[in-house]
């Protein structure tokens, strides 16, 4: 008996100094007991864990007070599922006026975009390798890798170095990855996440490199560079390489061009599913032109990205851009631009949705990659802002006065009954008239305005969204960028590193840190 109680008494202690092992190697790993001598500078050679982390992970606010026997930890739980929002073009301005426009149609002044409600609110510079102004290129590889480069260039260093994404490190760290657009898949913003080109001009190669990329979730416009130059489709290619069927020969679901909308909407993923979904030629309508039965919003495309990547087990990382925001911005369409602000914010709205059901593992950061336009809330010396003006409006004046229906054709009276009609401009004052007509004249004189990357600039329509802007007292600067600092949001997992006010290039390092995956050369 007596040496089986001691046997017994022995493997209880056996067990519990196994207990105790585990237990300090479990700390081990996660956590640190401070030595006499120890400074942060010391604590982060011994540890691997940078003195920034631990003055965060710890809420230090003196480096010299920590003590011997103090448990410093080493890690914070990485969110499992990550939203990165872009707004091209997305300034303070664009954010505020979309909002004012939000409380008046909802009659309730306390009302708030969904962004707005975020409780961790930065600013951030904007800048490239190359200029104060920067493109969405150039923008778009900062907030992706941390890093500056030139503009036009995607996801490399200005000597041709290929960097890293928060994607490509994702993927490494195996969580699922998507991409969203309500631009061209090939456009600068999503290729800066999973290609790597020195410009965004190339979008046949970049497009091309989309395939082997392995993204899980796709979706966007411009099936132009992905079907074959002769198909059935109308195509931008230079060959005939079909990438759609390549994907197809990847295991990628395929939707392709508006005849597939309904077919996306009802596609329920049945685990590890892959998705391509291309639904226009080019870009997407901006939100106010968009026919809600041909093709979908860009809440519908991340409420299926996450139904789609939700399936993966270790997670997923999407980044999701409004990118129309700033094409409406470049034509100085107050119209299109609040349209499409708000669609953007309806799509954070789903993956706050999705923050609510999953607090202690989701991250949602929302950044802009610069502003467009120059706007001013507020014009001369009148401070007001008329925001009820553009309720009225029916239709986008970058794309509807520029190639559709209501592009002026030489019947002024037609023009004029349209713009009443589709814009609220009616008993235009004898000055407004004076200003559409002095470009009828140019018009009508054989001046065809220029046409760009993103919109017309035909002379009747800059007038005429010019009267409209004037009459909500809104004021354009330029119809390109604009090197004012950009506002950013976040809530979840991680949310307090991306406060404050800081360069882009941070939004990225800090994102990498907060999710433990690696960027680099």
């Amino acid at each position: 008996m007596k040496r089986g109680l001691l046997s017994k008494s022995s493997l209880f202690l056996l067990v519990l100094s196994l207990v105790v092992l585990m237990s300090s190697i479990a700390l081990a790993a996660s956590a640190y007991t401070v030595k006499p001598g120890d400074t942060l500078a010391k604590i982060a050679i011994k540890t691997g864990v940078s003195v920034k982390k631990l003055v965060e992970l710890n809420n230090i606010n003196d480096a010299t007070l920590i003590y011997p026997g103090e448990i410093l930890k080493l890690d914070a739980k990485a969110p499992k599922y990550v939203f990165y929002f872009i707004g091209d073009g997305l300034g303070a301005a664009q954010r505020q006026l979309a909002e004012y426009y939000f409380k008046y149609q909802s009659k309730d002044q306390n009302a708030k975009l969904v962004m707005d409600k975020f409780p961790v609110a930065g600013i951030n510079t904007t800048y490239s390798s190359d200029s104060l102004v920067t493109d969405s290129a150039a923008a778009g590889t900062a907030l992706a890798t941390g890093y500056k480069t030139n503009n036009g260039v995607i996801s490399e260093l200005p000597n041709g170095n290929k960097i890293k994404t928060l994607l490509e490190g994702a993927k490494s760290k195996g969580m699922a990855t998507g991409l969203v657009s309500t631009t061209r898949l090939t456009h600068a913003t999503p290729a800066t996440f999973a290609t790597h080109i020195d410009s965004r001009n190339k979008e046949n190669e970049i497009a091309a490199q989309y395939v082997e990329s392995g993204v899980e979730y796709l979706a966007a416009g411009g099936y132009r560079y992905f079907v074959p130059k002769n198909g059935d489709l109308k195509s931008k290619r230079k060959d005939d390489r079909d990438l759609v069927k390549e994907f197809k020969g990847k295991g990628y679901n395929t939707f392709i061009s508006e005849a597939d909308t309904s077919q996306f909407r009802r596609f329920v993923p049945q685990g590890k599913d892959k998705v391509v979904a291309l639904f226009t030629y080019s870009h997407m309508p901006y939100e106010v032109d968009r026919d809600v039965n041909k093709v979908p919003s860009l809440a519908e495309m991340t409420e299926k990205g996450i139904d789609v990547l939700s399936q993966y087990e270790n997670g997923f990382f999407m980044m999701i851009e409004g990118g129309r925001i700033d094409h409406a911005a470049h034509a100085n369409d107050p119209v299109g631009m609040v349209h499409d602000t708000l669609a953007f914010d309806r799509a954070i709205s789903k993956a706050y949705k999705f923050y609510q059901a999953h607090p202690k593992e989701t991250l949602i950061v929302v950044a802009g990659d610069h502003e467009t336009g120059g706007v001013g809330l507020g014009f001369a010396k009148n401070y007001f802002l008329n925001v009820d003006i553009l309720t009225d409006a029916k239709v986008s004046t970058a794309d509807v006065l520029n190639y559709g229906e209501g592009k002026y054709d030489g019947d002024r009276a037609k023009f004029f009954d349209y713009i009443a009609k589709n814009l609220g401009l009616r008993d235009l004052t004898a000055k407004e008239k004076a200003e559409i007509e002095k470009n009828m004249d140019m018009v009508d004189k054989g001046h065809k305005g220029s046409a760009g990357e993103y919109g017309g600039y035909d002379p009747v329509a800059i007038a005429t969204t010019h009267v409209l802007s004037e009459r909500a007292n809104l004021q354009w600067t330029t119809y390109a960028h604009s090197a004012t600092s950009i506002p950013l949001s976040a809530i979840g997992v991680g949310a307090d590193s991306f406060g404050g006010y800081k360069d882009n290039t941070e939004i990225a390092k800090e994102m990498s840190e907060v999710m433990a995956v690696q960027l680099g050369k």
